[in-house]
């Protein structure tokens, strides 16, 4: 079956369609993607993974057509960012 995996560090960002046997994981399909030795940053120990925007384990299946997505940490203090709200500064 054919699905997607999707990374970005922040400078660069890869979306990969490959193709997986129908019994895959989130972790198999990562690990055969090649994006772990593109980004070697990637450590899915501490990193949440997803299905389209969705947060699942390691170990769920995948479907046909599944974006597998890794996401990065949060890198500043959400407490300490303006809020945006659709607004230009000078309204």
């Amino acid at each position: 079956m054919r699905i997607g995996v999707a990374y970005s560090d922040g400078v660069r960002q890869t979306w990969l369609r490959i193709e997986v046997p129908e019994d895959v994981t989130v972790v198999q399909a990562i690990e055969r993607s090649g994006v772990l030795g593109m980004f070697p940053s990637i450590d899915l120990e501490t990193q949440k993974v997803g299905i389209f925007g969705k947060v699942v384990k390691l170990d769920a299946p995948l479907k046909t057509g599944d974006r597998v997505e890794i996401y990065r940490p949060i890198t500043c203090d959400p407490t300490q960012v303006p809020r945006r709200n659709g607004m230009a500064d000078d309204e």
